[in-house]
């Protein structure tokens, strides 16, 4: 489990396939402190499972299905990376619950400068789109966000110049593809509201329990 803040940008330096498997060698720094063979990195929002570390890097072996539904099928050495560590239970939740499963790949459709922020449009055609929320939260190449916008197979979001700079969307630019995860609890209420069992959420429910 993550948060959404990503704490380093690291770049892949190669990648091996294997048969049916990759290995992707990481380079890095700061998400190495503390980590071991076993532990799981977020890499660009999709979590790894470390096979391998050294000074200043480390490994993680993906299957071709994570390949082929994740944005690193377009993956090339030197290739800025979104890090982050999982969490542990005496730090802060600073963005929101992330898993570290991508829903879907979307596409940067527009940037848009507005004064001191950013604003991406995100181009995304998927089943998952119905999970996506004005004013919700969304993790994009691993990365904590807010919804500001919801239109007909697209969504915007508004980023603040620091995170653009502390983040791989600094080298991000209209057409490139980038990984998508609808927020967790956004999907389970959806879910709830939307089953056929008679435990749904109505009018008179709220109304019985004091909403």
């Amino acid at each position: 489990m993550f948060t959404g803040i990503i704490e380093e940008v690291g770049k892949l330096k190669d990648v091996k396939k294997e048969n049916d498997l990759f290995t992707l060698k990481i380079s890095c720094q700061k998400v190495l402190e503390g980590t071991k063979i076993g532990d799981s990195i977020a890499t660009n929002g999709i979590c790894l499972t470390v096979t391998e570390l050294g000074s200043d890097f480390y490994k993680a072996e993906v299957m071709v299905e994570t390949i082929n539904s994740t944005t690193f099928k377009d993956l090339k050495s030197g290739k800025s990376l979104n890090l982050e560590r999982a969490l542990s239970p005496s730090k802060r939740l600073d963005g929101h619950i992330v898993q570290g499963h991508v829903d879907g790949v979307g596409e940067i459709i527009n940037i848009l400068k507005r004064g001191n922020e950013i604003v991406y449009r995100i181009k995304f055609i998927s089943d998952n789109f119905k999970y996506i929320a004005q004013k919700g939260s969304i993790a994009l190449d691993g990365i904590s966000l807010t919804v500001s916008k919801v239109g007909e197979n697209y969504f915007e979001v508004s980023i603040i110049p620091t995170t653009i700079k502390c983040t791989n969307l600094i080298d991000r630019k209209i057409g490139e593809k980038i990984n998508i995860e609808t927020d967790i609890i956004g999907r389970y209420v959806y879910n709830f509201i939307n089953t056929k069992s008679e435990n749904k959420i109505t009018k008179n429910f709220l109304i019985e329990n004091g909403f």
